[in-house]
């Protein structure tokens, strides 16, 4: 008697919550939600990397004759009261604050994924674990959390980049942990495993990409969280130091004169509310053109 040779295994691909290209791109162009956003995010973007040709001065250069200007021809934004050009000292917060911001967003974005991804797919006592250690963390104040390890390890750069990859990971790991234990009961998912894909196969080949729209929109959200932490690290002397400018310092060096002089303190708050509102509307964007909800 022949032996009957068995159908080749076909492991069905996942239900398409994620959007294909084209699809992605012509939603992308029809939101003016997106395309504003995009518009200002470059332009914010382009201020900060080309800064250096931009402003009209030195950010650092001191004029102790021509400190508390009033805007002029000369000076666009006025002086601030060591006599340095407001414009050039924004132009170079912007750089400062951005490349902090966008860089402590990274190690978080990475760390958060994969612990949801894990902790979702697995469950058992790993999930239980970092379940209860996201929870620990959640119910402290995030920026109170923030600013005690910045206190703690130091002020300046370092030590933003320290707090964020120490805390910054648990919203990631909150929703991707939630999502992934979603799909995880899918058929497709024991389709998968049972054609013999390994875990980390369905975990990076299946599920990431099922839920990365929905991480990539919460980055957005997250970059702004950090944006404000700097600002506010500035603000209480505990970010970076001068003389490298911040907006968060020059809202804290403009306070003193914000009844005469309110530009100062009010240019660079209008320089971080432009920059949330930026990212905020990538994120709804991105969010309506991938149909994360």
């Amino acid at each position: 008697m022949s032996a009957v040779s068995e159908p080749p295994v076909t492991v069905p691909a996942p239900p398409a919550v994620r959007t294909g290209p084209q699809t992605f791109l012509a939603r992308a162009r029809r939101s003016p939600t997106l395309v504003v956003g995009l518009a200002m995010t470059l332009l914010l973007l382009l201020s900060a990397v080309f800064a250096p040709w931009l402003a009209p001065f030195d950010p650092s250069a001191q004029n102790l004759t021509g400190g508390l200007l009033p805007p002029s021809a000369e000076h666009l934004l006025g002086t601030d009261q060591l006599g340095r050009d407001v414009l050039s000292r924004i132009l170079f917060a912007g750089r400062t604050d951005l490349r902090i911001a966008f860089l402590a967003a990274i190690v978080p974005f990475v760390v958060g994924v994969l612990l949801g991804l894990v902790s979702g797919y697995f469950g058992g006592t790993l999930d239980y674990l970092i379940g209860r250690l996201v929870d620990t963390v959640i119910a402290f104040p995030f920026y109170v959390i923030v600013i005690s390890i910045v206190f703690a390890v130091g002020t300046g750069e370092g030590g933003i980049y320290v707090a964020f990859a120490l805390v910054g990971w648990v919203g990631y790991t909150r929703v991707v942990r939630a999502t992934t234990k979603a799909l995880r009961g899918s058929g497709w998912v024991a389709a998968a495993r049972g054609g013999g894909l390994s875990h980390g196969r369905v975990i990076l080949r299946h599920l990431l990409p099922n839920i990365l729209p929905q991480a990539v929109v919460l980055l957005m959200t997250e970059i702004i969280l950090i944006m404000v932490a700097v600002v506010t690290l500035g603000y209480l002397g505990l970010g970076v130091q001068a003389p490298t400018p911040d907006w968060g310092t020059m809202i804290h060096d403009g306070q003193a004169f914000i009844t005469t002089k309110w530009w100062l303190s009010a240019l660079p708050g209008l320089a971080v509310i432009y920059t949330g509102i930026s990212l905020s509307l990538v994120g709804d964007g991105l969010g309506d053109a991938w149909r994360v909800r």
